[in-house]
């Protein structure tokens, strides 16, 4: 276990518990995730100062609230990506908001072909539903967020309809210039990789089920979706189609085109300000979902964006 976001002045921002093991799958490494907790959320002797959108209004002092949770997944083609490394200071934003953050390795291309990388995000989902009170977590209150193929894989998580009831639903998704339709970018290498090697007819079949616009439903959870004009990597009608479905069959979605931004914003003067959108849109989900099961909000959850 460590701190993050301290100083000699101030109080560490997030405890944070590496290494966690969340599956064992013979043949394979162990699947490990790292968890951010918000230090006060994780204090249980602390005393609650009502804000942020984990933050219990009205708690009494030596009880917290449990938090809300996003679980984080890396870009990477598929083929490569380190669950410890997030762009833009994401883990530390998502923290000070009061949101805990899973980030997750999963089965790269080069070790398994899809499905294995969804079924890896909802084992890591599950796990932090099987450990909620050991670590806090609200997860009634879960988020996906991802960049590039990890946004493929949150969107998948969101919407693909499980088999599996112990699998928990996603309150929001937030996807970052990510693939969403994998039947037309079957041949590029990186899909091709996570497909793999299938006749022609197999292969559409395999690439309409790792396709998040297969999975639209008129019960999504809200999407926000985010993509430069100039990514020259994930063309940005991929973002586009997956928006313009959504909304056709009735779900949440806002769509935000960056302007002159190429692949994961590069060349965007103000990267930190997507971030922060990001951030406020999950808070603003997260005190939705507080409210439509009753909970008492201080009026700070509901600030950020609304979609």
């Amino acid at each position: 276990m460590s701190t993050s976001g301290e100083s000699d002045q101030a109080a560490p921002v997030a405890i944070v518990h590496e290494g966690l093991t969340y599956a064992e799958i013979q043949g394979f490494r162990p699947l490990l995730l790292d968890l951010h907790v918000p230090a006060d959320a994780d204090d249980a002797d602390g005393a609650d100062d009502g804000a942020g959108a984990g933050a219990g209004a009205g708690a009494d002092a030596g009880e917290r609230s449990p938090v809300p949770v996003v679980v984080w997944l890396h870009g990477g083609a598929f083929w490569a990506g380190d669950r410890r490394h997030a762009p833009y200071e994401v883990f530390d934003t998502l923290v000070a908001a009061g949101i805990a953050v899973a980030t997750i390795d999963y089965r790269l291309s080069g070790e398994a072909r899809f499905p294995a990388q969804l079924d890896d995000v909802r084992a890591a989902i599950r796990y932090l539903g099987s450990h909620a009170v050991q670590w806090g977590l609200d997860v009634e209150r879960l988020g996906v967020w991802g960049e590039s193929a990890g946004g493929t894989l949150a969107a998948l998580a969101a919407l693909a309809v499980s088999d599996d009831a112990a699998d928990l639903p996603a309150t929001a998704a937030a996807l970052w210039c990510a693939p969403t339709d994998l039947v037309a970018l079957r041949h590029f290498s990186a899909i091709a990789g996570l497909l793999g090697d299938h006749a022609d007819e197999e292969l559409l079949a395999v690439a309409r089920q790792a396709s998040p616009v297969t999975h639209v439903r008129h019960d999504a959870p809200p999407f926000l979706i985010v993509h430069g004009t100039a990514d020259a990597t994930v063309p940005i009608g991929q973002s586009e189609l997956l928006h313009r479905e959504l909304r056709a069959a009735g779900a949440r979605s806002s769509f935000v085109p960056v302007e002159d931004a190429g692949h994961a914003f590069a060349g965007h003067p103000e990267p930190h300000r997507l971030v922060e959108q990001a951030v406020g849109f999950f808070s603003a989900e997260f005190a939705r979902a507080a409210a439509d099961d009753g909970s008492q909000l201080n009026p700070l959850q509901a600030k950020g964006f609304a979609g």
